[in-house]
């Protein structure tokens, strides 16, 4: 039985991998999940420097999920390559970098700063807003996402994923706009964009007034979009948005995805990913499916 996958190259032993910003780079996970067993851990968001993030409260529950404004907090590359690195380095996994950016050159000095770091993909996080065009985000424009892809294409000496905005009208004009770029694979989906209002104090719950919607709620709408980018493009697809069980995460592959990842569901249960690996083989098991690849797009 095979469950080795392969996005641009790069062999990863199972299609699960953790979602950006859900499992930091894995040290506060390391004391409840092997990452030895994960097909790549993706990290955080990495910026060219800190970042402080947005004022609290900036997390809140909501029915089916969750909705953030953490807004990036990160410590900047410099500590990123000095110590998280290092750390993952002593597991057997991919390591995938997610990279985030006020402006196309924050991007660019980020990656061409990690081209010679041992990390095996970047995850371009074009959800951050673009400080010069008015706020809007990389991702939402496609023309925009399709500018930023080849520029950062023709500095990466790694692979690049482009990390897709669900904040879209069409998903699918979107991948074909990071395909033609150049992009190696996408991921998809970034969080949904909600509000949560305290009727009691008749205020905004988040400072920030609106976060992105994760959780379970949203995966029927991940889905969707993932089905409908296969369709549309022929890169790889990492499919994420509410995976809380193998079951989940084998919708996403009979859609078109070739790799999962699992992010809000780490915060609930911080032993998802293990239970999804193992949930997919043993569905391999009972279905007497050989390879994995088997799953990807056979729904039709």
């Amino acid at each position: 039985m095979n469950t080795k996958v392969t996005i641009a190259g790069i062999e990863l032993k199972n299609p699960v991998m953790t979602a950006s910003g859900t499992f930091g780079s894995g040290m506060e996970y390391s004391e409840f999940v092997d990452l030895n067993r994960l097909g790549a851990v993706v990290t955080k968001g990495v910026a060219n420097v800190a970042w402080p993030g947005n004022p609290t409260p900036r997390v809140a529950e909501v029915y089916g999920g969750m909705l953030n404004a953490i807004g990036l907090q990160n410590p900047g590359m410099d500590v990123f390559i000095d110590r998280d690195i290092p750390f993952l380095k002593n597991y057997d996994t991919k390591i995938i970098v997610n990279v985030c950016g006020k402006s196309i050159e924050d991007y660019l000095e980020v990656v061409e700063r990690l081209g010679d770091e041992p990390v095996d993909m970047l995850e371009i996080n074009v959800s951050c807003p673009n400080v010069k065009e008015g706020a809007i985000a990389f991702g939402q424009d496609a023309d925009c996402l399709f500018d930023i892809t080849s520029k950062i294409k023709k500095k990466a000496k790694q692979p690049i994923i482009m990390k897709l905005s669900p904040n879209v009208t069409d998903i699918a004009d979107m991948a074909k706009a990071a395909e033609a770029a150049g992009a190696d694979a996408v991921s998809m989906i970034n969080t949904i964009t909600g509000m949560k209002i305290d009727i009691h104090k008749k205020k905004f719950v988040l400072a920030n007034k609106t976060g992105g919607m994760s959780g379970p709620a949203i995966k029927p709408i991940a889905v969707r979009m993932v089905y409908q980018a296969a369709q549309a493009v022929k890169i790889p697809i990492i499919g994420m948005g509410g995976i809380a069980s193998a079951e989940d995460a084998i919708e996403f592959l009979l859609a078109g995805a070739s790799a999962v990842a699992v992010g809000a569901m780490n915060f609930v249960n911080p032993y998802t990913t293990i239970e999804v690996i193992e949930g997919i083989e043993a569905y391999m098991r009972d279905n007497n499916i050989n390879d994995i690849s088997e799953l990807t797009g056979a729904v039709q």
